[in-house]
């Protein structure tokens, strides 16, 4: 297939409340979609990447220029999702903007081709558990309160994010008040390893993992780290690629694994990783960067691979926005479903996209 033209489109939706990690406070999805137009079919992609270089060093305005500045020079003539991949490859780093360009490029792809991500994927269910995240609070009461109305909706897991100062008592409190829930933590790389006596109070609670307590790039800290704990180390942050996944793996500095394609360069590739740790019988789970529904419904499709045997952060829509950009993903008994359509399975409500567009940009290829 052969792409005529792409838009960048920069959108402003607001989240339905503030969302607190331990690198800042979101309060809408400032995003970058790309919507990539063949003679065939369009397609639709979300990039993760946030304002600011706060959870990577990408950041939505960066990403938006390499797009248009040095990857769509390289998807001129014939092209799909692999070739695009591989020319892509030519620029180093910039995973997110790759990611959302390649994302595109296989919607239009597969909607041409009247297959669904998850077909295409590998994906062996229909629908899958969906986890929830929930952000640090301003008050432990504010935290019960919140988990309590997640629980009620039927999430299958609970997942908290934590910082210095904000661990021990809410994990404990979260335990206390509602038992043997699946519950786990997430520090965004908070900690150092002069922590870990620290961190290991946390293996009092019974948890499913510890997500990223350390520096990205500290991989043998987590591996040290891990031998000083019995709740299993995930990594997220510290997993760019399928290589990555394997040294991590090897060096025992991660038991399981978060999968967000946006990190490691693309859907592709994220499916690597999923192969890599289920060869070495590796847990993953599919992370989330509080995509809209465009970048939701790869995700989900992605989440219902077999390796994905722990519940992800494949929340419904109204978990964050009041109103979705597509067709609102809804929790049923826990679940999500998987979209069967072709491609993504879901269409952009074009004229909300419109409202909530704060730029938008036309290049030719």
């Amino acid at each position: 297939m052969k792409i005529s033209r792409v838009e960048l489109r920069r959108i402003a939706l607001p989240l339905v409340t503030p969302f607190r990690t331990s690198f800042g406070t979101s309060l809408a999805r400032d995003a970058v979609l790309v919507r990539v137009v063949t003679p065939e079919a369009e397609g639709w992609g979300e990039c993760v990447a946030m304002p600011e270089p706060s959870y990577s060093s990408e950041y939505a305005s960066g990403a938006a220029e390499v797009i248009g500045r040095f990857l769509l020079p390289l998807l001129s003539g014939e092209v799909d999702a692999h070739t695009a991949e591989q020319r892509m490859a030519r620029v180093r780093g910039h995973r997110m903007a790759k990611a959302a360009l390649g994302m595109a490029v296989l919607d239009a792809q597969l909607r041409a081709a009247g297959m669904s991500f998850g077909s295409y994927l590998g994906a062996t269910r229909d629908r899958v558990p969906a986890g929830v995240s929930v952000g640090i609070m301003t008050s432990i009461a504010e935290l019960l309160d919140t988990v309590d109305g997640y629980l009620a909706q039927g999430y299958q897991r609970i997942k908290l994010k934590i910082e210095p100062g904000w661990d021990i008592q809410p994990v404990a409190r979260v335990r206390e008040r509602f038992g043997d829930i699946p519950l786990q933590v997430d520090a965004n790389a908070a900690y150092e390893l002069a922590d870990a006596r620290h961190l290991a109070q946390l293996d009092a609670f019974g948890l499913l993992l510890v997500e990223q307590p350390l520096p990205e790039e500290d991989l043998r800290g987590h591996a040290a780290l891990a031998q000083r704990m019995t709740t299993p180390i995930c990594l997220d942050e510290s997993i760019v690629s399928a290589r990555a996944a394997a040294d991590a793996i090897a060096l025992g500095a991660t038991s399981v694994v978060n999968v967000k394609p946006g990190r490691v360069g693309g859907y592709l590739e994220a499916r690597r990783v999923h192969d890599v740790c289920q060869a070495h019988g590796v847990p993953v789970w599919a992370g989330g960067m509080l995509e809209t529904g465009i970048g939701r419904a790869a995700n989900i499709a992605l989440a219902a691979l077999p390796g994905f045997t722990l519940p992800g952060d494949t929340s419904a829509s109204d978990r964050y926005y009041e109103r979705d950009v597509t067709q609102p993903f809804e929790l049923d008994e826990g679940h999500v479903t998987v979209p069967a359509g072709p491609g993504l399975g879901v269409t952009p409500d074009m004229d909300f996209l419109d409202e909530i567009t704060t730029a938008r940009e036309w290049l030719e290829v």
